[in-house]
C-alpha cells in the first residue's frame, strides 16, 4: 500500500541542510503541507559566504547550497529564514505563521570534530535550538522527531549494537546528543509530547556540504589531492545513502507506532574504510591515500541493528555501499564537469 502524508504539517528546523531539504521534497511529494526553518549559518549559506574564516571549497559548497534552495522553491515549500536560537521568533513560525502539527527537529552542529574544538557553539546551536523547538511544540503537535546520531553510543560492543544496548559516548558531540534525546523523554513525561528518536549513521548523498568522509574522499579524488584516513583502514562504520534514511522518515511520520520509540535508521550492515576506498580507486586509478593515526575521541563503530524499524514499521534500506557510493561519485563528477564546461560556478538563480 503506497504512503501518503496528506493532513500532515511537517516543520522541519533547521531543514535548509543535507538532510532536511531531502526530506522536505519527498514529504511534499507525498501529500503534506512542509516549510523549512532555518538560520543558514550553520553549514549553509552564510558560514560559507563570511570571509572571516578560511572555509574549504566554499565557493563549491556555496552552488550546491543554491541547487538545494532552489529545489525547494521549484517544489512550492515555504522557507522561513529563522534563527532557532530565537525562542519567539520560532514560536511565531511553528505555531502561528505554519501551524505545524509534526516537527522533524534538525538544528545541530553535525560534526564531531568540530563540536569538540567549539563547545560553545555547538551547545547554542544543538541543545538551545532543541529546547526552543520542544517548548514551542509541547501543546501543538502531534509529534515531535529528533535527529540524534550513532554517537551516542559510543564504543560498540563487538561491532554491533540494538537501540537497547547502553550509551556511553565519547567527546562533545556524542554527549549533547544524547542529552538530547533526554530532554525530548523529559517533554514526553512532563507535557506528553509524543516522540520519535532516530539515529541514523555515517549518511552519504547528493548536495551533502558536511565534510563527511566520502564527500571528502571524491572531492579530493576529482582534484587531484591526496586522500587521508584516520587509522589504518578497518575501522567499520554503517554507511547509510541518503534515500533509505528518507524511506524510514517518511514511514516514521506516517505510522503511529513509531511514537515514542527510539530506531536505528541505516542500512544494517558495516563496512570499513577500505572497503569504501576500494570502490574510490574504482572509479579514481592512482589515487593516493595516506594514513593517519586515529583520533583518540573517535569510537570504534560498526553495525547498527535496524530489526527494531523492520519489523515496526516496514523500513526496508535497499542502498549497500556498493550501490549508492558509485551513484555519489557519477552525480560529483558531473557537477564538476558543469563547473569545468562553465569556468564558474553557478549559483543557478
Amino acid at each position: 500500500m503506497s504512503i501518503t502524508l496528506n493532513g500532515k504539517r511537517i516543520a522541519l528546523v533547521g531543514g535548509a541542510g543535507f538532510i532536511g531539504h531531502n526530506l522536505a521534497i519527498e514529504f511534499k511529494r507525498l501529500g503534506a503541507e512542509v516549510a523549512v526553518i532555518d538560520g543558514l549559518t550553520v553549514n549553509n549559506l552564510l558560514a560559507f559566504a563570511t570571509t572571516e574564516a578560511a572555509q574549504t571549497n566554499s565557493d563549491l559548497y556555496t552552488r550546491i547550497i543554491f541547487e538545494r534552495l532552489k529545489l525547494l522553491k521549484d517544489k512550492g515549500i515555504a522557507v522561513y529564514v529563522q534563527d532557532a536560537r530565537d525562542y519567539h521568533g520560532l514560536g511565531e513560525v511553528i505555531n502561528h505563521k505554519f501551524k505545524a502539527n509534526v516537527i522533524v527537529h534538525l538544528a545541530a552542529v553535525a560534526h564531531a570534530n568540530r563540536s569538540n574544538k567549539d563547545p560553545y557553539s555547538t551547545f547554542d546551536h544543538s541543545f538551545r535550538t532543541l529546547e526552543n523547538a520542544l517548548d514551542c511544540a509541547r501543546d501543538m503537535v502531534d509529534q515531535f522527531v529528533y535527529f540524534s546520531s550513532s554517537m551516542v553510543y559510543g564504543d560498540f560492543p563487538d561491532g554491533f549494537v540494538t537501540e537497547e544496548t547502553p550509551c556511553s559516548p565519547k567527546g562533545i558531540y556524542g554527549a549533547l546528543k544524547f542529552g538530547g534525546e533526554k530532554l525530548v523523554i523529559a517533554y514526553n513525561q512532563v507535557f506528553k509530547l509524543p516522540y520519535t528518536i532516530v539515529r541514523p549513521s555515517a549518511l552519504y548523498g547528493e548536495r551533502c556540504v558536511s565534510r563527511r568522509v566520502g564527500q571528502i574522499f571524491i572531492e579530493n579524488a576529482l582534484q587531484g589531492l591526496e586522500i587521508t584516513v584516520n587509522g589504518d583502514g578497518s575501522d567499520r562504520l554503517d554507511f547509510t545513502y541518503i534515500d533509505d534514511l528518507v524511506q524510514g522518515l517518511v514511514k516514521i511520520v506516517a505510522d503511529e507506532k513509531s511514537r515514542n520509540q527510539i530506531f536505528n535508521l541505516t542500512y544494517g550492515y558495516s563496512q570499513s574504510l577500505s572497503e569504501m576506498i576500494d570502490i574510490l580507486t574504482e572509479h579514481f586509478p592512482g589515487v593516493n591515500v595516506h594514513f593517519l593515526p586515529k583520533d583518540d575521541l573517535m569510537p570504534d563503530r560498526g553495525t547498527l541493528s535496524v530489526d527494531k524499524a523492520r519489523a515496526l514499521l516496514g523500513y526496508e534500506p535497499s542502498w549497500p555501499l556498493k550501490r549508492g557510493f558509485p551513484k555519489y561519485i557519477d552525480w560529483y563528477k558531473g557537477l564538476f564537469r558543469d563547473i569545468k564546461n562553465t569556468g564558474k560556478i553557478n549559483l543557478l538563480f
